[in-house]
């Protein structure tokens, strides 16, 4: 029963404006999320983690992995995923 506890509010609303012209607006959803970002030859040499000692658990990133991702979160305003 606990998928029925909030069917009251799980209700999706609908658009309040419709597409008209998809083609375009895809076009324009591209265009508008395209960052192009360059790495030098020695930031990808330095991209992978040393290999692990221990056998099983989380795969582990190196340090610059980690910095590059939080900021180009903090500079896009992207989620953390």
């Amino acid at each position: 029963m606990p998928h029925k506890a909030n069917a009251a509010r799980r209700h999706i609303p609908r658009p309040k404006q419709r597409v008209i012209n998809s083609a375009g607006y895809d076009a324009a959803l591209r265009q508008r999320g395209s960052p192009t970002v360059w790495f030098t030859d020695a930031a990808i040499a330095a991209w992978k983690a040393a290999p692990r000692t221990t056998p099983g658990g989380q795969p582990c990133y190196s340090d610059l992995a980690i910095t590059t991702a939080l900021m180009l979160r903090a500079v896009f305003r992207l989620a953390l995923r």
